[in-house]
């Protein structure tokens, strides 16, 4: 196990469990998503948080201030312990390891989509039925991702499966050919 999962695994369990039994598990695991996507986005947060120059009792209020209304008590509660605890800055790591373990919990496999433009609607629909046929299972939760620098298309990762469909694979698969006949 790697150092960081035997720092994160005990508090993603200890709150999956917490959750389980005041069943608020999907509540938290859609609160552990957006809590996620805003830590990500906001470096300017996730720095803060994991600087040892500002107090504890600062960080805890700010953590209050910002997701008192996003979140529930007990998700909260673990923020301000991992605080406590000068472990805030791996809040991240926590929240990927718990959204991991409710997955394994409940068989669903995680399909990282990245492609060259936003999907719509019709072509995540559609995207999801083939990925569900390679993945071989319907419990599947996508995981959407925009890199331009794909020119065009799409590469699909789940599990150990890369099905690359953009157009920079195909350009590159393309050289590699062409410097094998030369």
């Amino acid at each position: 196990m790697p150092l960081l999962n035997t720092i994160t695994t005990p508090y993603a369990e200890a709150f999956l469990q917490v959750a389980s039994t005041r069943n608020e598990v999907e509540e938290v695991v859609d609160q552990a998503k957006a809590v996620l996507s805003i830590w990500n986005d906001c470096s300017e947060l996730s720095e803060a948080m994991g600087s040892p120059v500002l107090e504890v009792n600062s960080k805890k209020a700010a953590l209050e201030k910002l997701f008192a209304k996003q979140v529930n008590p007990s998700f909260l509660n673990l923020m301000k312990l991992l605080a406590d605890r000068q472990r805030i800055g791996l809040l991240n790591a926590v929240l990927e390891r718990l959204l991991e373990l409710y997955r394994e919990q409940r068989n669903i496999a995680l399909a990282t989509v990245t492609s060259a433009s936003p999907l719509n609607s019709e072509q995540q629909a559609e995207l999801l039925k083939k990925i569900q046929s390679v993945a071989g299972t319907d419990n599947l939760e996508l995981n959407l991702k925009v890199d331009p620098s794909l020119i065009g298309g799409f590469i699909v990762n789940v599990g150990s499966k890369v099905i690359d469909a953009s157009l920079a694979g195909q350009v590159r698969r393309l050289g590699l050919s062409l410097a094998k006949v030369s």
